[in-house]
């Protein structure tokens, strides 16, 4: 029999791999979400006991499962509301006793699609959402999505709890949309997934420009969401995209971690295989001609993975996919983007344009990558004094500490 050490961290990897699955079949028959999740907590530490003194069974998935559903019985037979089940809940049980393990052989169907949506409901606000799939499909404690949005452990229970109250009491149901809202509704879905990454990617706070576990979280929510649609062009284009990014985890912060702009990375320690995998989904995705803001973003990251050298970036093919992506996508941001494409691609006045004319859009003047841009911009210029004045405006809106780092070593890099 393994030792009380393995039996925990065997009970630990089943929860980690296989909570999304499990939590979703338990929400689907139980249709009540808190439930599902408080019994199969209690299932999880029974296993601790059980598989202790018994061993790990043939299917620690499908022991949780029965052994949750279990729990789930006693607890509508003790509230006398075990006539109101729902049918497939109720068949299930009734044909449960102590002695059967034959769930164990059962096939487990996986429901986590549907959760998905759930989490992802338009009547739900998007850190509700972010929170509520974090929580669901990622199996993270309370208090480590707290600390991804910097609040109380208590709090962020608390948004918790109402969002699954009121999914009970607004009857949202646990269902993939038909296919008339399935467009609006995934791309709810693939914003969160994003929205976990970029924070992860670019953590809005703390010490270092990287939040890995929240990188991870998302890569493994998206190949999640493909296995699950794999049809839908644009959940690939994302995970593509996700890859591409990722590629350069190890060499956007020094040991100190201190931050390293693209320019100046070491491209010797790119993740190959991330990059290999993120270009090979791309290119077969974008073979089905069904083109989206994804693919596009995924494929100007494509061009930065495959250029062996930063002087050999394919700039005029960037600014070109920028202009096609803000015809799909029109924002400020994916303007800010393509300024400094246009900069780098030697054209620092055409670049200047265009940051002047998004000047007169009010939502730019609290967006740091805006000032860090025009920053950047006007220095290539040989402007100076406006680019410390922007610099520091950059600076005076940042949260990040490496990302403020950054920026006060290059100010202080001008001369005055």
């Amino acid at each position: 029999m393994l030792p009380p050490l393995h039996i925990n961290q065997a009970v630990d990897r089943t929860v980690k791999e296989h909570w999304g699955r499990i939590l979703a079949i338990l929400v689907k028959t139980t249709g009540d979400m808190q439930l599902a999740e408080d019994v199969l907590q209690d299932a999880t530490a029974t296993a601790l006991t059980h598989w202790r003194e018994n061993g790990i069974p043939d299917s620690p998935e499908a022991w949780l499962i029965q052994t949750a559903r279990r729990r789930a019985l006693d607890k509508f037979r003790r509230e006398k509301t075990f006539d109101k089940l729902q049918p497939e809940l109720q068949q299930w049980l009734e044909i449960q006793s102590d002695d059967n393990n034959g769930a164990e052989d059962e096939v487990i169907p996986d429901k986590r699609l549907e959760l998905i949506f759930t989490c992802c409901h338009p009547a739900l606000d998007q850190k509700t959402q972010v929170a509520l799939t974090l929580r669901t499909l990622g199996g993270l404690t309370t208090d480590e999505i707290a600390g991804a949005f910097l609040d109380k452990p208590q709090a962020m229970a608390q948004r918790l709890v109402r969002a699954k109250k009121k999914i009970k009491h607004a009857k949202i149901p646990y269902e993939i949309p038909e296919a008339t809202l399935m467009t609006e509704r995934l791309s709810s879905v693939l914003a969160v997934i994003y929205f976990i990454f970029n924070e992860g990617y670019s953590a809005g706070t703390g010490r270092y420009i990287i939040r890995n576990d929240l990188c991870d979280e998302a890569v493994r929510l998206a190949r999640i969401t493909l296995t699950l649609l794999p049809q839908q062009t644009e959940i690939a284009g994302l995970l593509s995209l996700m890859l591409l990014h990722d590629s350069r985890r190890f060499a956007r912060q020094n040991a100190g971690g201190q931050m390293i702009a693209l320019e100046f990375q070491n491209r010797a320690i790119w993740d190959k295989q991330k990059i290999s995998e993120g270009i090979t989904l791309l290119k077969n995705t974008l073979k089905q001609q069904r083109v989206g803001p994804y693919q596009v973003q995924a494929s100007i990251s494509a061009i930065h993975a495959e250029s062996d050298q930063w002087q050999n970036t394919d700039w005029p093919q960037i600014i070109a996919l920028y202009d096609l992506l803000y015809a799909m996508q029109p924002s400020p941001v994916v303007r800010i983007n393509q300024a400094v494409a246009i900069s780098y691609g030697g054209k620092p006045d055409a670049a200047l344009k265009l940051l002047k004319q998004l000047e007169q859009d009010s939502s730019v003047q609290s967006y740091q990558p805006f000032h860090a841009a025009l920053a950047e911009i006007l220095i290539r210029q040989g402007k100076t004094g406006p680019g410390r004045t922007a610099l520091h405006q950059a600076i005076s809106l940042s949260t990040n500490d490496a990302e403020k780092q950054f920026l006060v070593s290059r100010l202080d890099s001008l001369k005055p």
